[in-house]
């Protein structure tokens, strides 16, 4: 009796392994939507001489992203999203107009100047994770581009003697893309994203020089089952 009894404990065991195996590797009919929030230290690059960056220039996304498997295992997949995302630059360079005609130029003897960005963004991403039905710590790989229209785009420069705030500034490019990657364990990822296209547009220039400047974000990416 005892001999059956540890026979039947045996393969028990056995068909509950079995079974759990299944679920994580085939019978997966999850998917990874997930809302995701990201932090980031935004850096411009191709500056012309004299334009410097100075104090934090910071950042932040939050939205959504539709997971779409393509695989059996569920483990590789693409992902369409749609968020909100803040990106505000701290440096020397002026910016100072009106929706007809925009002035840059460098700052001095400042106390703030800033130009902030509002956009819709919508990432499209190629994904890679370890994860599984009932595995929710997991490594990742999500990389791709992401298109982003912005809403709103706004300059403050305040010296001792006046403040001075420029709205929707005309020469900036609305319309902008780049490259996207995140990478990390679980909650935790690497956020890298790299903007393709110039943040102004052609006819702008700096001390004779045309202003093309790019945005890299780097941070933190948070992704909320």
């Amino acid at each position: 009796m005892r001999k059956y009894l540890l026979l039947f404990l045996f393969f028990s065991s056995f068909l509950k392994l079995q079974s759990q195996v299944k679920n994580d590797t085939i019978d997966s009919s999850y998917l990874e939507d997930q809302i995701y929030v990201a932090l980031t230290y935004n850096i411009l690059f191709n500056k012309p001489n004299g334009i410097e960056q100075k104090g934090f220039s910071g950042g932040f996304s939050i939205g959504f992203i539709k997971d779409l498997p393509f695989n059996k295992q569920r483990n590789l997949g693409i992902g369409l999203g749609v968020g909100y995302n803040y990106n505000a630059y701290i440096q020397n360079l002026k910016i100072v107009g009106d929706i007809n005609k925009t002035l840059f130029e460098l700052a001095e003897n400042y106390s703030i100047n800033r130009f902030g960005i509002s956009s819709i963004e919508m990432p499209f991403e190629l994904r890679w994770r370890t994860s599984t039905a009932s595995k929710y710590k997991f490594w990742r790989i999500y990389t791709g581009v992401k298109f982003s229209y912005a809403l709103t785009t706004k300059s403050k420069y305040s010296d001792e003697n006046s403040t001075i705030r420029t709205k929707n500034i005309s020469d900036y490019n609305k319309f902008q893309y780049g490259l996207v990657f995140s990478g990390g364990y679980s909650n935790w990822n690497l956020y890298l994203y790299y903007g393709l296209k110039p943040l102004f547009k052609n006819n702008v220039t700096f001390d004779n020089q045309k202003l093309r400047l790019n945005e890299f974000n780097l941070g933190l990416k948070f992704y909320i089952m």
